[in-house]
């Protein structure tokens, strides 16, 4: 839904910001980890500017929230808008969406019907997951915070999708399912690891869930809904 996602991320965020300037409100937006794009400098530190292609198949996205982060800039600079920006990393937890495509929502449901579990690439790609508890936390001290320029929330252990697709497998119990290789899509990140730095010394704030155990409550809620 690629104009769909251009027009949320810049009329929408234009549309939130001027009711925020109407209302004299605090404002805080969900950025993302995917303006770095597919980062020169690991882990990503919220100064790094990201390595982006503008106009390849998931430009539209992180386009979107890299205006976003501009326009919110400008309310802030221009008018004097109380704003607050967060930069997710990769967050999971119980009531994701069994189909919505992403790693560990596709993993855990193929395992649990006993289907072959879809890995993009030769696996070797990382990412670092934050239990969705965690997260909330981090958002909530920002937002209560008085620190106005992004901070990255994310939870900084690394894991190769290989390793992460061999985990869950192992968790689901099923010995009868085989990680399979896809294509690698166009642009796709090759490593996402957050720096967290700002969010320790600002918020005091850093993960608490480690990943077995998000897992495990996460694996309860897809057993209930497969």
């Amino acid at each position: 839904m690629p104009i769909q996602t251009l027009k949320v991320g810049a009329l929408g965020t234009h549309n939130v910001l001027g009711v925020a300037l109407a209302k004299k409100a605090r404002i805080l937006v969900a950025s993302t980890s995917e303006v770095y794009g597919d980062p020169m400098v690991h882990p990503q530190v919220e100064e790094y500017w990201g390595n982006v292609n503008p106009i390849g198949p998931r430009g539209v996205y992180d386009e979107a929230k890299r205006f976003l982060e501009s326009i919110t800039m400008a309310y802030h600079n221009f008018h004097g808008v109380e704003t607050r920006m967060i930069r997710i990393f990769n967050t999971y937890g119980p009531r994701m969406r069994l189909d919505d495509g992403r790693a560990l929502p596709t993993f855990m449901s193929q395992a649990l019907r006993g289907e072959d579990v879809t890995v993009f690439g030769d696996g070797s790609q990382t990412r670092s997951f934050c239990y969705v508890d965690d997260l909330v936390e981090g958002i909530y001290r920002l937002l209560m915070s008085d620190y106005y320029m992004p901070v990255n929330i994310g939870n900084p252990a690394e894991i190769t999708l290989k390793e992460f697709a061999e985990e869950v497998v192992e968790l689901v119990g099923n010995k009868d399912v085989k990680i399979v290789y896809e294509p690698l899509p166009k642009d796709d990140p090759k490593q996402r690891r957050p720096d967290i730095t700002k969010a320790k010394e600002i918020l005091g704030w850093e993960p608490k869930v480690d990943r077995s155990e998000g897992l495990k409550r996460t694996l309860e809620y897809f057993k209930q809904h497969i």
